[in-house]
């Protein structure tokens, strides 16, 4: 008994120091991430006559704004779906594969196949994704 309440207390300092590590790590790269910004931003500032150097800001039509919105809401539309249909598609593809190998071992290698090519979707939304935004 003893010994099974001490692997449950050793999981849970564990569990609890993975978290507390992967939270440092994500304020580290937050903060991180704020000061380069910041640096960035301090190191743009206006000129003494006035301009500001560093920046250069093209001007479109509102033809232009138009189509370029329209570019990019089409790219992400292609990236997102597409990363959506991979994951139904894998959820279904990988249960019926784990049935197989569970009941029948040796389907192993065509059952992963079969996640493999649902897992394809996803690359085909962003390559359709990076099309869009070349022609931009």
């Amino acid at each position: 008994m003893s010994n099974g309440s001490h692997e449950v207390k050793r999981a849970r300092r564990l569990i609890k120091v993975s978290t507390m590590a992967l939270f440092s790590v994500i304020a580290v790269v937050l903060l991180v991430t704020i000061i380069s910004t910041a640096v960035e931003v301090h190191g743009r500032q206006p000129a003494p006559s006035g301009e500001v150097t560093g920046q250069a800001v093209k001007e479109y039509t509102p033809e232009q704004a138009k189509v370029l919105g329209w570019g990019f809401l089409a790219a992400a539309f292609s990236a997102g779906l597409g990363c959506v249909g991979a994951g139904i598609a894998v959820g279904y593809v990988g249960a019926a594969a784990l049935g197989v190998i569970g009941e029948r071992p040796e389907l192993t290698a065509k059952a992963l196949i079969y996640v493999g090519l649902a897992e394809g979707i996803a690359i085909y939304g962003l390559i359709i994704a990076i099309m869009v935004l070349m022609r931009l």
